[in-house]
């Protein structure tokens, strides 16, 4: 396949951030282009976002329904390849479900849908499409968080005991959604968001990222919801206990009241011989530790980095700051090659390295399973087998 995958965007017109964080991430690696897209709810504004795109007006779109129509209608040579859906979460699963029964494949924003029931659904479409869905979880895409995946995973830390996981921001310790502030209006929204606030919105990156590095499936957990700005509807704070297959214990804490935190996310992993700490503020570097030798300093981009996952995702020598942008660029060019075997006809490749919806539906059941021990008075409750 000798050219750039061409793609639609469903959101992520003006004013919106994470849209511009695809385009970007999308873009990185020369692979595909942005050619159509339904960017607003609103035509008049998905217009102007079009226009601020430079994107052919003909394929700029009121709705997400009409592109469909639009594109299923054009000719193969010049049809997308896939879609990009940005928009709040109530708006997942209805685009995802139209674009893959259509024959598209599917790039979502994470949490994958508004609700479990919708996630199992979805699986069902995605496995019958064969077409490739990605889910945005990606902080998976950072080259020191696949050489802590491949420390964990050789046995290098031995059996694991404790996963201790934390995303604390302070953005929302105040009620700016009062103020109209678009980021924070939906989030807050039961009726955009679904049925958590922060810990749907970052708790759900905490709990992958363990996932993602630990191999390890929680069994159970007890969550304490807290709502502590007056008047919101959804949850700013929340603690969780977790119990992992295999008898590991683990903490996860999700906050966005956390006055003058900004993105600290962070994973430490603990296991009979050694332990690690990533924390994605300072992505470049993976802290291992022993408990009869120096702590050690792993940098990214260094001739002693074991993981060829770690080797692959690596962009520029080392000294050179990676992080968002690129690891967000990394999950991209995973997906691409997904899709380009999926357009060509092609079997995927064996080696795949980027968020399914498989990793989407564990994701919506880890936020309903923590609002319903909330609801219970931090209730021990089992996961449930999706």
């Amino acid at each position: 396949m000798n050219r750039k995958l061409r793609y639609g965007m469903i959101g992520g017109g003006r004013g919106a951030f994470i849209g511009a964080v695809h385009r970007i991430a999308a873009q990185m690696d020369g692979q595909a282009e942005l050619v159509a897209g339904a960017f607003s709810s609103d035509p008049a504004r998905s217009a102007a976002s079009g226009a601020d795109l430079f994107l052919d007006p003909a394929r700029v779109y009121g709705s997400y329904l009409e592109m469909a129509r639009a594109e299923v209608a054009r000719q193969a040579a010049d049809r997308l390849d896939f879609v990009v859906i940005v928009t709040p979460n109530h708006q997942h699963f209805p685009p995802a479900k139209l674009f893959l029964e259509a024959g598209f494949n599917v790039v979502c924003d994470k949490p994958a849908t508004f609700n479990l029931a919708e996630a199992v659904a979805l699986r069902k479409i995605v496995k019958k499409s064969g077409k490739v869905f990605a889910l945005t979880h990606n902080y998976t895409g950072n080259a020191m968080v696949k050489q802590a995946r491949e420390l964990v995973r050789s046995g290098r830390l031995g059996a694991i005991r404790k996963v201790v996981v934390e995303y604390p921001q302070g953005w929302l310790s105040t009620a700016l959604e009062k103020t109209n502030q678009k980021q924070a209006a939906w989030r807050t929204d039961p009726k955009r968001s679904g049925a958590a606030g922060c810990m749907g919105d970052i708790g759900t990156h905490a709990e992958n990222l363990a996932r993602y590095v630990t191999g390890l499936h929680i069994t159970e957990l007890c969550a304490d919801l807290t709502t502590f700005v007056k008047g919101r509807k959804l949850d700013d704070d929340g603690n969780v206990l977790l119990r992992f297959k295999g008898g590991a214990k683990g903490v996860l804490h999700s906050s966005q009241i956390s006055v003058g935190e900004e993105n600290n996310l962070s994973l430490r992993v603990y296991g009979e011989k050694g332990g690690l700490e990533w924390r994605q503020e300072n992505p470049n570097q993976l802290v291992v530790k022993y408990p009869d030798r120096p702590t050690e300093i792993w940098g990214r981009g260094n001739g002693y980095i074991t993981a060829p996952a770690a080797q692959a995702a690596t962009r520029i020598p080392a000294g050179h700051p990676e992080g968002y942008l690129e690891a967000f660029g990394n999950l991209y060019r995973e997906a691409f090659r997904g899709i380009r075997a999926e357009v060509a006809g092609l079997p995927p490749p064996p080696d795949l390295d980027f968020p399914t919806i498989d990793d989407g539906v564990e994701g919506m059941a880890f936020i309903e399973t923590v609002v319903a021990s909330a609801k219970l008075g931090a209730k021990w409750i089992k996961f449930p087998k999706v």
